[in-house]
């Protein structure tokens, strides 16, 4: 029995990954109530598994008594003698249980306390397992959808990928491996909730630390990070390394790197910026792809006025004012945008706001001859 014990105690801790120790206790655990059970539930009745052999030993504990008044509690010093040669009155006497004529009751019982133990040890595992693993990337087969999240088998154990933290317009089948980033896990009632979204900035960056190797050790950094998914990400890079290229690690030998991400996040655009602690730099990079001719800023309010040729305007607003937005966003600067042409309006109307008020205040400069008079 003990040797077929040790078997299966074996075997399930490594199919489920349960430490040995964790089941030997819960199936002494389950024994005990099973065995406390069938004797009434006293509970001066104990139990051992030999961590080693398997070997079970169950045993009552009772007092050594001159008179004996409660025969579940307390043993006579003759009787006692049968067990212990330290029968003096006063001290315990354990007494050893046949374990044999375990009623179908208390068998049951036992065996349900061990699934339950098993079953909480199996969500320990993976709970301990994951928890660690917040903000990091994981892959998942899509195995279904239902109210409104996609669940990914991870092997032992499930991930849920809300569908607004899917990126936008990307359609997700049963039977997809995907990539996402894991938000949050919670130990609940049901076992491990692993939660993971592709849409979350950090998504992107933890993509970039997969594939450049210059990022995963420290070498290049990425500083910022903004994005709004399906459409655009902004980061900042530097590197304290004066012959590393931030930008050209990121992007890698003919672009190897960066497309694999952009095929990852479905064709996304990413705009991959050196980072400078020079606002006027910062700003302009951050505007990218669009040129930038002038950049006047104001420290204290944090706000800059951009000129940019009429041509690169566009560029530079992007659609809906996607590229500006991000751009304030990776910055933390609030940004103004003007073609050469407004910005000459303005200046010109300017320049004549300050003749008229000039008149105004001198109107003797009315009588001023022409260079024709």
């Amino acid at each position: 029995m003990s040797k077929e014990l040790c078997y299966v105690i074996d075997q399930i801790s490594r199919e489920k990954g349960i430490s040995r120790d964790i089941l030997i206790e819960a199936l002494r655990s389950a024994l005990l109530s099973a065995t406390r059970k069938r004797f009434g539930g006293r509970t001066n009745i104990d139990l051992l598994i030999d961590p080693d052999t398997c070997k079970i030993v169950a045993f009552e504990t009772k007092k050594i008594v001159s008179k004996v008044s409660d025969k579940n509690e307390e043993i006579s010093i003759e009787d006692a003698r049968q067990f212990s040669s330290d029968t003096a009155e006063g001290n315990a006497v354990n007494i050893p249980l046949n374990l044999h004529d375990f009623s179908r009751i208390a068998a049951q019982t036992a065996k349900q306390i061990i699934f339950q133990k098993v079953r909480e040890a199996e969500r320990d595992v993976i709970y301990n397992e994951f928890k660690d693993k917040v903000g990091q990337i994981i892959s998942g087969m899509i195995m279904r959808r239902e109210k409104g999240a996609y669940f990914l088998n991870l092997g032992k154990t499930e991930a849920v990928l809300p569908v607004k933290e899917t990126i936008p317009n990307e359609t997700l089948k049963r039977g997809d491996t995907i990539r996402a980033y894991i938000e949050d896990v919670k130990l609940t009632p049901k076992g491990p909730s692993i939660i993971v979204s592709r849409t979350m900035p950090q998504f992107v960056a933890a993509l970039f630390k997969m594939e450049v190797p210059e990022i995963n050790d420290g070498l290049v950094i990425i500083k910022d990070i903004v994005r709004e998914p399906g459409e655009r990400t902004k980061l900042t890079v530097y590197s304290n390394n004066s012959s590393i290229d931030p930008v050209g690690a990121c992007v890698g030998m003919k672009g190897t790197r960066v497309q694999s991400i952009v095929r990852e996040l479905r064709g996304e655009r990413i705009d991959i910026i050196p980072w400078t602690d020079d606002p006027r730099q910062l700003i302009a990079r951050a505007l990218s792809p669009a040129a930038v001719d002038r950049i006047g800023i104001n420290e204290e309010a944090k706000t800059a006025m951009v000129i940019v040729n009429d041509q690169q305007l566009s560029l530079a607003i992007g659609k809906k004012g996607q590229n500006v937005r991000l751009a304030m966003k990776l910055t933390g600067w609030d940004i103004d945008i003007l073609s050469d042409t407004e910005y000459s309006k303005i200046r010109m109307e300017e320049a004549d706001r300050t003749f008229q008020d000039t008149i105004k205040k001198d109107p003797v400069k009315k009588d001023i001859p022409s260079v024709d008079g």
